[in-house]
């Protein structure tokens, strides 16, 4: 615990929905929900007016948009997201060199670290030009919260929400922390809090009267311990600027269960290959492989195989996921598959450890002893993708709600909603008026899929307020 409140947390509120509402000006002031658009989709987070409605993140979204019926549902846009957290979270590295990310929206900033807050009123006059360049750049609100540890600093910022500022005067944590529900506290999930409740503790204030013993009696030591120092409001833990990744994965649910085999290895190489580009992207490579199945009953299986050498080659990755596979039962239906890579590193071993399965085909393919019968030639291009012959059919042209889309004649715009051979996109962009609705045919040759306009800062800036 330090002595002056100057460690920052920043959290972005409802950050994802609030992009969307930013760069869509005919959603600003409307409920928004972003996530999966599929039976199985789940909400990755709502703006404030969906809220209201009872939507929440991790909800089915079918469920959500029975709740806000009248909400308008996207897909989400990372890359853009991605776009708007660099320009954030550049802002946060002008205060400070110690900033620890926690996601795209969230990050921890030591303001001592920076030289700009020794005390109370220069941490808080730091927290709110913040907030005033945040909104300067980029349009957007967050939500800051002030205190002489991590753990105080983000209970500030969640109390702050929506766009406010919390400064917790260390030596007036107790009396803060004592009436808010032990939710409040990290690690205190859905399970954890009913256990407590069963005991009789469901504010912080009744952990701190039920003393260290108790809690480890009830919780267990390890977890029990933790629990009383946070009651307490002790937290010693510096801001980390460096937090290395442990792993890259992507996972992808369907919306109807996977049965035909040929589709799920088809699926496994997709994932992959996406699994790779995120490793490339993050200037790693890996050991081990990591396949992940969830069937048809919501059993979860994960198989996993560790090379000689880290590698970032798609092919290396594809054909360890596709050895994984064959290992696993997928009778009955798989609903969600997923690939990741463990035990990174930011180098890639250049040797043979890791040898790709098709360079050994090439390799073998020289000698005249080696031949396949009909068949088995059909299995191997099906196995690794090679074409069979045979011309397949050009898929129809899907559009998602909320992708990005422009025209050869109206510009640019974003997809509101498609269906029976048509597509309803409203043209309008970061910074415009709210744009006009035109309806296409799905293959209309004028209209094509475009990446994601710039978002523009429309808010005053620190002086101006």
């Amino acid at each position: 615990m330090r002595a002056a409140p100057t460690i920052l947390h920043l959290d972005m509120d409802a950050f994802y929905a609030s992009v969307e509402q930013a760069s869509k000006p005919s959603l600003r002031g409307k409920a928004v929900i972003v996530g999966g658009l599929g039976p199985r989709g789940v909400v990755a987070t709502a703006s404030y007016e969906a809220r209201r409605f009872g939507v929440h993140s991790a909800m089915p979204m079918a469920q959500a948009r029975r709740l806000c019926p009248n909400g308008a549902c996207l897909i989400p846009r990372f890359s853009l997201y991605r776009e708007v957290s660099d320009v954030v979270m550049a802002l946060l590295r002008e205060l400070s060199p110690l900033v620890e990310p926690l996601s795209l929206d969230e990050a921890f900033v030591d303001l001592e670290a920076g030289g700009v807050a020794f005390d109370g009123p220069s941490a808080r006059a730091a927290g709110e030009r913040l907030r005033a360049d945040i909104r300067a750049a980029t349009g957007l609100s967050g939500s800051v919260g002030l205190a002489g540890s991590k753990m105080l600093a983000k209970v500030a910022s969640e109390e702050a929400k929506p766009a406010g500022l919390l400064l917790i005067e260390p030596g007036t944590e107790r009396e803060l922390l004592a009436p808010m529900s032990v939710r409040t506290l990290p690690g205190v999930g859905p399970a954890t809090g009913e256990h407590l409740r069963r005991a009789g503790i469901t504010t912080v204030g009744d952990l701190v009267e039920a003393g260290e013993d108790e809690l480890v009696r009830i919780v267990g030591r390890a977890h029990g311990v933790g629990l009383y120092r946070m009651a307490l409001g002790l937290d010693d833990r510096p801001v980390v600027a460096e937090r290395d990744a442990k792993s890259v994965s992507v996972e992808d649910t369907f919306d109807v269960d996977l049965h035909d085999r040929v589709r799920i290895r088809t699926e496994v190489q997709r994932l992959a290959d996406r699994c790779v580009q995120r490793l490339r992207a993050s200037g790693h490579s890996g050991r081990t492989i990591v396949l992940k199945v969830r069937r048809y009953d919501f059993s979860t299986l994960t198989r996993s195989e560790t090379l000689r050498g880290p590698t970032d080659d798609p092919a290396v990755v594809r054909e360890a996921a596709a050895r994984l596979l064959e290992g696993v039962d997928t009778t009955g239906g798989v609903r969600l598959l997923g690939v990741g890579v463990t035990g990174l590193a930011d180098y890639t071993q250049e040797d043979l450890f890791a040898q790709s399965l098709g360079e050994q085909i090439q390799e073998e393919a020289a000698e005249p002893d080696v031949a396949a019968e009909p068949g088995e030639a059909a299995a191997a291009a099906l196995e690794h993708g090679e074409p069979s012959g045979e011309p397949e059919p050009a898929p129809e042209r899907r559009w998602a709600a909320g992708s990005d889309v422009r025209h050869a004649v109206y510009g640019a715009g974003w997809v509101q909603g498609s269906g029976v051979g048509r597509v309803t996109v409203r043209f309008e962009q970061p910074g415009s008026q709210p744009g006009r609705v035109r309806t296409f045919r799905v293959d209309d040759p004028e209209l094509e899929p475009s990446d994601p306009l710039p978002l523009v800062g429309e808010g005053p800036t620190a002086e101006e307020l």
